[in-house]
């Protein structure tokens, strides 16, 4: 029996909340467990050797920059499952496409992928690294480079189970592959149940089979559970379908290269900062590490929010369209609120958790670091709505424009005002994170605009 509570409008924009809520909360917990698979290799190398963990942490991060290239293509799985599974929820056919011109893709874009990283310490010596430390990690993103395939066939079936509205299964996987990678990682480097003892080699091949093991989690759910089996993904899977294959590609390529614009530009920061000093990037490194966690909740927010309006979308529900836009955008806004006033109110403490004051260069980390913060304050509410924002716009498949939009300002406007203040004023660091504020604030601001006019844009669906 349907109550007035549910059909009335508050009891809508109710229902909308928790159902965006129950997605995007084991997201939250998926996203921290895949930053923390590649974390847990440089933790377990600090303990190993120094020159290691140099040399994991170069490789991991060059290794992660192309990554989330990668990722940003296949992302495109998730608002076409949805706007298929919105339009016809016992459609089979489609959905399976889907999936399977997103593996091929994985498969197609890793393998230019594969011949540059495969000449990473040749990367390394061209930005002036040391040929030691450049050889140690081109070692490492050779052997851990092969994980990228199956990493991908992994995020692709994670997409398409959450695009049916389960997500916790992805959850279940990415728990699994970073309690084997923790496992993995000490045994091949410090060496144990008979095991040879591989230091930094170790770390490589564990990183590899970790994303190994969340490939084959995600074959073994989506072929194992019944709500799954039913779409028989890997049926006729080397039939080309050159129709949907383009499509993944007109989707996601604007989706990785807005990520590799957004991934590259605070690479950049990281760049000024080592020109302003190193006890300003020490503090960086500090601040972006607690605002990076702060962020795992409204990313994931603008990925259920892909989600729910690619549902919607392809149901051409132009009313609950706009009804999940306000929920997206007021849970990304309340989530960041209260991780800014956090960071307002007790940074002294969050940067207590990385560095402690004892020596007169630990001091003037932890206190540039509490600067930082403060700005991070404001950096939080803005880059929260650009995720949602731009989340929101993927769902309806709107990449292009939102992609020059991250263009504009993430580097236009961001990286330019942040060099300015740097280099031109007294802020120095503080200028840098202002300028990258500045940059998110610009960009929250169209891709927020554009959500907002997408009638008249000519974006949005009419409704049945």
């Amino acid at each position: 029996m349907t109550t007035a509570a549910t059909t009335s409008p508050a009891g809508s924009f109710r229902r909308e909340g928790l159902l965006t809520l129950r997605l995007a909360l084991p997201l939250v917990v998926g996203n921290l467990a895949q930053a923390a698979i590649n974390t847990t290799d440089v933790l377990i190398l600090g303990r190993y050797d120094v020159d290691a963990l140099a040399a994991a942490a170069l490789g991991v991060n060059l290794y992660w920059v192309f990554g989330v290239f990668c990722m940003g293509l296949v992302t495109a799985t998730s608002p076409l499952i949805a706007a298929e599974y919105g339009a016809r929820s016992n459609s089979v056919r489609d959905i399976r496409r889907t999936v399977r011109q997103a593996i091929w893709a994985s498969a197609a874009i890793c393998i230019p992928v594969w011949a540059i990283l495969w000449h990473a310490e040749a990367i390394y010596l061209l930005l002036g690294q040391s040929p030691d430390l450049s050889e140690a990690a081109g070692r490492f993103v050779r052997i851990a480079m092969w994980g990228l395939f199956p990493w991908l066939v992994g995020l692709v079936l994670r997409y398409f189970v959450t695009a049916l509205e389960r997500p916790m299964w992805g959850v279940y996987v990415m728990m699994a592959g970073l309690g084997f990678n923790a496992l993995a990682c000490w045994v091949l480097v410090f060496g144990a149940f008979g095991l040879p003892e591989l230091g930094l080699e170790g770390a490589a091949i564990a990183n590899a089979l970790a994303q190994t093991v969340l490939g084959i989690g995600g074959v073994l759910v989506v072929t194992g559970v019944r709500r799954f089996r039913r779409y028989r993904l890997f049926g006729n899977f080397w039939r080309p379908d050159w129709q949907r294959f383009r499509a993944i590609f007109s989707v996601g390529l604007p989706i990785a290269m807005t990520y590799a614009m957004e991934i590259t530009v605070f690479s950049a920061a990281v760049f000024l900062m080592g020109l302003i000093g190193r006890a300003s990037l020490a503090a960086h490194s500090v601040a972006i590490q607690i605002a990076a966690l702060a962020f795992m909740v409204p990313l994931s927010i603008g990925q259920a929010a892909t989600v729910r309006a690619g549902i919607f979308h392809g149901r051409a529900d132009s009313i609950g369209l706009s009804r999940t836009g306000k929920v997206a955008l007021a849970l990304g806004l309340a989530s960041a609120a209260l991780s800014s006033l956090l960071m307002w109110l007790i940074p002294e403490e969050l940067v207590g958790l990385f560095v402690r004051p004892v020596t007169a260069e630990d001091a003037e980390v932890f206190r540039l670091a509490v600067a930082f913060l403060g700005v991070a304050a404001v950096f939080q509410l803005v880059d929260s709505l650009q995720a949602v924002g731009a989340g929101l716009l993927r769902g309806i498949q709107d990449t292009r424009v939102p992609m020059l939009f991250a263009g504009l300002g993430y580097w236009v406007i961001g990286f330019t005002l942040g060099w300015y203040l740097a280099f031109h004023t007294d802020l120095a660091g503080v200028g840098v994170w202002i300028g990258l504020a500045g940059g998110l604030a610009a960009t929250a601001v169209l891709m927020c605009g554009r959500w907002l006019m997408r009638g008249r844009l000519g974006l949005a669906p009419t409704a049945p």
